[in-house]
């Protein structure tokens, strides 16, 4: 099993999100009710270096189902009861901007790509796709990236950085040049080279995720995801040897000790395989 890791974690916590006047703009909520959601512990957003709140994409499509239960007059008891459930729905999808949250009859429901779900039951007339808002959350990302009133034109590498891991979430063909902007004023940037590599990984240009892992690791060697994501490019093509040495160093990598595990299973080594498997265990159950 060679599992791609996800991007790595944004590095700037004061830039990340949007704000609660940006959410309440776009979605045409008041702040007042947003900020009640946050009492609630129906949303816990992130807070920014002044202790404001900073809303995620998920997020904003969590209180956008919540305007629309709203809209239909749905009663409080059910929308929290659908809220509840929908918040947990949502943290289990890889990508939300696909997403559809409607009624069918009394049942709410979501639908992705493949699938769909009741989320509570409850006469319900709301019906919208979130695609529109994605493209609205992509704009708004772009504005926000640097703070409030910074322009794209002064983002330094990593709000460049930043903005690429929210173009991933609603307008992923776009997330690239993000990352290459961090890139060209930053060339250190372990990260996001790193993430670049992946995107290129995921599109089958192997050539060009190589040299932006190998990058990485010319300025941080101990880069766990650099490792680990070279391994699977080896790995892939067959390459035990070289797959276990990078393997071997993104050893906080609990897929990394599943793939060393399976290596050593296929060259017989039994006592290595089941010790490798024991720490993906451990790693797995700290997270």
């Amino acid at each position: 099993m060679t599992v791609l890791q996800q991007p790595s974690l944004k590095r700037s916590s004061g830039a990340n999100g949007y704000s609660t006047q940006s959410v309440a703009e776009l979605l045409g909520l008041s702040e007042s009710r947003i900020r009640d959601y946050v009492r609630r512990n129906l949303l816990t957003p992130q807070r920014n270096l002044n202790g404001h709140f900073r809303f995620s994409f998920q997020d904003v499509v969590f209180l956008r189902a919540a305007k629309g239960l709203t809209d239909a007059a749905i009663s409080v008891r059910h929308s929290n009861r659908a809220l509840t459930k929908l918040r947990a729905d949502l943290n289990q999808l890889a990508s939300l901007s696909a997403v559809r949250i409607y009624a069918n009859g009394s049942v709410v429901e979501v639908q992705d790509d493949d699938k769909a779900w009741e989320v509570e039951s409850g006469q319900l007339t709301m019906n919208f796709s979130l695609q529109e808002l994605a493209a609205n959350v992509a704009e708004m990302a772009k504005k926000a990236a640097g703070g409030e009133t910074k322009a794209l034109a002064d983002l330094d590498s990593d709000e460049w950085y930043n903005l690429g891991l929210d173009l991933e979430e609603v307008d992923p063909l776009q997330a690239p040049d993000a990352y290459r902007e961090a890139l060209r004023l930053d060339p250190f940037n372990a990260d996001a080279h790193v993430n670049l590599g992946r995107l290129y990984q995921l599109s089958g240009d192997l050539r060009s995720a190589t040299r932006h892992y190998q990058l990485a690791l010319a300025s941080r060697p101990e880069h766990q995801l650099a490792n680990y994501n070279l391994g699977t490019i080896f790995d892939e093509q067959n390459d035990c040897d070289r797959a276990e040495v990078y393997y071997r160093k993104a050893n906080s990598v609990p897929d990394a000790h599943y793939n060393l595990a399976r290596l050593r299973e296929l060259e017989g080594d039994e006592i290595n395989a089941r010790r490798h498997l024991r720490l993906y265990h451990r790693l797995i159950d700290q997270e």
